[in-house]
């Protein structure tokens, strides 16, 4: 299940200060398919959605498996947003754009 911010805002109204710079972390495994679907994807929606307003950290947990173990991560890839607002966690590769979207707690227009 994925929380909900409390006061959620559109991509528009987004405030270039620091509290509101998404802090972004995607767990990958290697380069195996998913985790390369996934780094393509985000990195896709960050750029049309979130461009100059976020900072996406990418693990590959073999290489760093001790901060993998810190977050006590279940399945992969997953991607945790950090700020701003509630903490969320969304699995996959990020091939649903609404998804992520929603998960970022941005609600987008088309």
């Amino acid at each position: 299940m994925i929380e909900q911010d409390k006061e959620p805002f559109a991509a528009d109204d987004l405030n270039y200060d620091d509290h509101r710079v998404f802090q972004l972390r995607l767990f990958v495994a290697g380069a195996s398919p998913n985790s390369t679907r996934a780094i393509s994807n985000l990195k896709g929606i960050c750029e049309k959605y979130l461009k100059g307003n976020y900072n996406l950290e990418i693990i590959d947990v073999y290489q760093q498996p001790l901060i993998a173990e810190s977050e006590q991560i279940i399945a992969l890839p997953l991607l945790i947003k950090k700020a701003p607002g509630t903490e969320r966690r969304l699995i996959g590769d990020m091939s649903n754009i609404t998804r992520v979207l929603r998960g970022l707690g941005l609600h987008i227009d088309y």
